[in-house]
């Protein structure tokens, strides 16, 4: 972006943020109209956010604004950051069928105002999070099970009809089919519970802006939205004195756009900010210390997918050696040596049945992986084709992806490599390449059936567009049936690890990391831990050092 001289005088303070702290002029541009909070005021929580983004709707989904739903919006249920589901609007749930949930309203939930949050507010807010112009991310993951959901979705309703409010204070819900966890899927912020009236239209559409402080909208988390200045980049919160939760400990939320991440690092460091609400920096440990990021392992693992269907990995022995060849101790320290990620030998993590799983961890034995390629189809590295790897693109999966291929030349004499940051890259013109998908698999939800349902079965995207169309009946009929086990059934979690047992034999992958969800703050800021929805579990507990 070009600067005029001309253009200083209609300098916005969105372009002040962004000119002057990007040119490191520092806090004399803030001169003009703006103003850091400085930290003797007590218990503010003072947060960066990497975009100038123009729409804080909590009922998107998802995105960056999402990260922060939690502390202006209440939810049926929530995880805590150790992956305990809680009771918060609901105090209860029940099924005897697992297709008939029914949910009882906590008595003394109310909104901002001191209005009961009723069961028509529920009912009202999941169908407007369902609407397709709502553009929700993930309303889907929550609701798609419920009767009338799929209707919404293709645009021909706007009523859940599998949703039914007896009286104010129990919600009903019919599922299309039966569901052992679905209450698990309402424990999360991505359809919060709106005052109904006020986020949705008669047509059933979203109010545009319903949630901006001039049109008084009520809102049921522990924090209430006092001001928004789009241009600014600036968004204030201050505490719900109606909140029928603990009192909020802050006195006030501050988010400022900053999107140069050199520029939030170095205000971090000096105190101007406490907080960040996404900072993915390669010196992130060395810049602002392990606590800035660490935080709990959430159910979201990354790895190296091998494409079965394409040479040379539709030869087992072939993927054998290529795993065997790599030291995965040496691959973890390549590319996260302080953390705050964990090794993984597995799939599986932070879910029941990850621990003692029975997964037994690929060997790293060079000697034998030589002799499984001499042995292949292809009798040694000469006649492979190029190796290609795709997903390649921040620092660390950069230094991961090369420990990989440096391994593979060292142990097995392998030079034909490539790498390339975009997925995209799979429809290249060389149809003999082989492509290695670098991705993340997860879970929204503390299963395993669901982490590997979406991750290993036929039926997912990652079995189907990273794996090359990857198919065991064995993993298939173990998923199916653990899913219609109750969450608490140890059948559940007994065949969800015969799956991944299953999975482990056809020698698909090479595990990589699992995914801690980090605090992003400074050691004085206490009670900022995520859940394994990237959210602020308990945002009532937050209080600075």
């Amino acid at each position: 972006m070009s600067f005029d001289q001309s253009d200083k005088t209609n300098l916005s303070r969105r372009n002040a943020l962004k000119f002057g702290l990007a040119a490191g002029v520092g806090l004399t541009v803030f001169g003009m109209n703006a103003r850091i909070v400085l930290a003797d005021e007590g218990q503010v929580l003072k947060v960066a956010h990497p975009a100038f983004d123009q729409d804080w709707s909590p009922l998107r989904g998802g995105g960056r604004t999402f990260r922060w739903n939690s502390i202006w919006w209440a939810s049926p249920m929530y995880f805590d950051s150790q992956g305990n589901i809680k009771p918060y609007v609901f105090t209860s749930w029940e099924s005897a069928d697992n297709t008939v949930w029914t949910f009882k309203i906590d008595p003394k939930a109310v909104f901002s105002d001191g209005s009961k949050i009723t069961s028509a507010d529920v009912k009202g807010s999941w169908e407007v999070a369902s609407m397709p112009n709502t553009k929700s991310q993930r309303a889907d993951q929550v609701l798609s099970k419920v009767k009338g959901y799929a209707e919404i979705a293709a645009g021909s309703a706007n009523e859940l009809t599998g949703v039914a409010t007896p009286d104010e204070g129990t919600v009903v819900v019919t599922l299309a089919a039966a569901d052992p966890i679905f209450f698990m899927r309402l424990a999360n912020h991505i359809a919060p519970i709106t005052k109904a009236s006020q986020s949705r239209g008669s047509d059933g559409e979203e109010i545009i802006d319903w949630y901006k402080p001039e049109n008084k909208p009520v809102f049921s988390g522990p924090f209430k939205l006092t001001s928004i200045d789009i241009d600014a980049g600036k968004i204030t919160f201050e505490p719900n004195e109606n909140f029928f939760g603990p009192k909020p400990k802050l006195a006030r939320i501050d988010i400022t756009s900053i999107e140069d991440n050199v520029t939030a690092t170095s205000l971090i460091k000096s105190g101007e900010f406490n907080a960040h609400t996404e900072l993915v920096t390669s010196t992130i440990i060395q810049d602002l210390g392990p606590e800035f990021s660490a935080g709990p392992l959430i159910p979201t693992s990354q790895h190296f997918w091998f494409n079965i269907s394409r040479a040379p990995m539709d030869d087992p022995k072939v993927r054998q050696a290529l795993i065997m060849a790599v030291d995965r101790d040496g691959l973890f320290k390549a590319s996260y040596p302080d953390g705050p990620h964990k090794k993984a030998d597995q799939i599986l993590n932070s879910v029941p049945g990850a621990d003692n799983s029975g997964f037994e961890p690929f060997p790293y034995d060079p000697a034998a992986a030589k002799k499984l390629l001499a042995e292949s189809s292809y009798g040694g590295p000469e006649r492979l084709p190029k190796i290609l790897f795709v997903g390649i693109s921040a620092p660390a999966i950069q230094a991961a992806a090369q420990f990989i291929a440096e391994q593979w030349r060292q142990n097995l004499g392998i030079t034909a490599v490539d790498m390339k940051p975009q997925q995209d890259a799979y429809a290249g013109p060389d149809q003999n390449s082989v492509q290695i998908f670098r991705d993340d698999v997860g879970t929204r939800v503390p299963d395993a059936v669901s982490y590997l349902t979406g991750s290993i079965a036929s039926t997912s995207s990652n079995a189907q567009n990273k794996l090359g169309g990857y198919k065991n009946d064995k993993v298939d009929s173990a998923l199916a049936e653990a899913a219609t086990k109750a969450a608490d059934d140890p059948q559940r979690v007994a065949l969800a690890q015969q799956a991944q047992k299953a999975f482990r034999e056809d020698w698909a992958f090479i595990p990589w990391y699992s995914q801690a969800m980090s605090r992003w703050a400074t050691k004085e800021v206490k009670g900022l831990e995520k859940n394994l929805d990237w959210q602020i579990a308990e945002p009532w507990n937050i209080s600075i050092g």
